[in-house]
């Protein structure tokens, strides 16, 4: 299905979605309780820390993202992996309230942003006829540091001091350029997957600009749709310890449930990566959030351990259609010639959301909302988007032009 040039391309890609999971909200959210506990701060403080440092990455990203269009690959992502793990390593020797700010904004930048946007614009940009199935492969990596990760992290905490994992995190990354160099050092982004399908030969689509793509409506809505997984599951992730408390779940729970989320997610990807091949993304886009719709509505309804799984599993299955939806629904609408550029502002406005998510949760938190409540309130945003979605998903069709001959 692959040669081994396409190979190395989707490994590059698979390594970086699941070290970018350093930076994700998931993993983040495991530390909660010992950041907390080490700076005596609340969950709507901690929540404005996050929310504020996230919300200045995603500013920084709209620049530094549309680099990876005029920069080697190669380069780009050493910087952003030596970057990566200075932030790891800062973020182990967190002893106030601004370094929390600085280190949160250095994870978030480095790892959920930068380190999973060179991934999806390098897989998006070198794969045509097989974006589908390549992208769900990379995405994979992600999947499965979040099916790995949060029961190791809490063994390793229940005997290891939460510093010094951040520090043999930061001991580990160092290593990723040089994987880096022997994947992707001979890769040109303009070198790109061999289509041989002639009937396609004379026609192309038009390649957007990023000012172009602000300026159309269709852009707007589809996010719509693509921001409720970060900002809502962020919420989710992060303040994991308050639904356990809120449900009177096992300490254990939500970290052995996400097994179920990453399985589901990980099955989801696969499946998501043939379909797009097949029907494209655009067709899809309007499924991708019913899940987790159906998710909020079991934890609103339902108090019992088991339903954990069964929401986690939703999630997993809506965050497995997005992971791919969110890069290849672009790349097929507005082409692949400034994916990085376009790329780079979706990647930004996903990180904005996060800080949105981690904010409202806190605040509401601290408000004396409960989680179902919380859960309306986000069950009712999704239901909203999904409908504005239904009326555009016919006119989501790239612009196809005659090549001349």
């Amino acid at each position: 299905m692959f040669n081994s040039l396409s190979l190395k391309v989707i490994l590059f890609g698979f390594i970086f979605t699941f070290f970018s999971s350093f930076g994700q909200s998931f993993f983040l959210g495991l530390f909660n309780s010992s950041i907390r506990d080490a700076l005596s701060i609340t969950h709507g403080q901690f929540g404005t820390i996050y929310a504020s440092a996230t919300l200045l990455s995603s500013l920084v990203i709209i620049w530094v993202g549309k680099k990876i269009d005029d920069i080697d690959v190669f380069k780009f992502g050493t910087f952003v992996t030596l970057l990566l793990s200075f932030s790891c390593y800062f973020f182990s020797k967190v002893s106030s309230i601004t370094f929390l700010f600085i280190a949160i904004f250095l994870m978030r930048f480095s790892g959920q942003g930068l380190m999973s946007h060179t991934a999806t614009t390098t897989i998006s940009r070198y794969f045509t006829k097989s974006r589908g199935k390549a992208l769900s492969t990379g995405w994979f990596g992600l999947s499965t540091a979040e099916f790995i990760l949060p029961v190791f992290i809490i063994y390793l905490l229940t005997f290891m001091e939460w510093r010094s994992i951040w520090i043999n995190i930061s001991l580990v990354i160092l290593f990723l350029p040089i994987i880096s160099y022997l994947l992707i050092k001979k890769i040109k982004l303009d070198s790109r997957e061999i289509d041989n399908n002639k009937d396609k030969k004379n026609i192309k689509i038009k390649n957007w600009k990023r000012i172009e793509v602000i300026k159309d409506y269709r852009f707007y809505i589809v996010c719509a749709n693509m921001l409720a997984m970060p900002w809502i599951a962020t919420g989710i992730f992060v303040y994991q310890s308050f639904i356990l408390s809120s449900k009177n779940w096992g300490p254990y729970v939500i970290a052995q449930s996400f097994m179920a989320y990453s399985v589901l997610s990980v099955i989801t990807l696969f499946i998501a990566g043939f379909l797009i091949d097949k029907f494209s993304s655009r067709k899809l886009l309007i499924y991708m959030n019913l899940p987790f719709l159906l998710s909020l509505f079991l934890i609103i309804v339902f108090d019992n351990p088991i339903v954990s799984f069964l929401f986690l599993g939703l999630i997993g299955i809506s965050n497995g259609l997005a992971n791919v939806l969110g890069s290849s629904t672009w790349a097929e609408v507005y082409g692949v010639k400034h994916i990085g550029s376009i790329k780079a502002l979706t990647t930004a406005l996903m990180v904005f959301s996060t800080a949105f998510g981690t904010a409202v949760f806190g605040l509401l938190i601290d408000k004396g909302f409960s989680i179902e409540q919380i859960s309306i309130i986000s069950g009712t945003y999704i239901f909203l988007a999904l409908i504005a979605l239904f009326f555009v998903r016919n006119k989501l069709n790239p612009i196809k032009i005659l090549k001349k001959t």
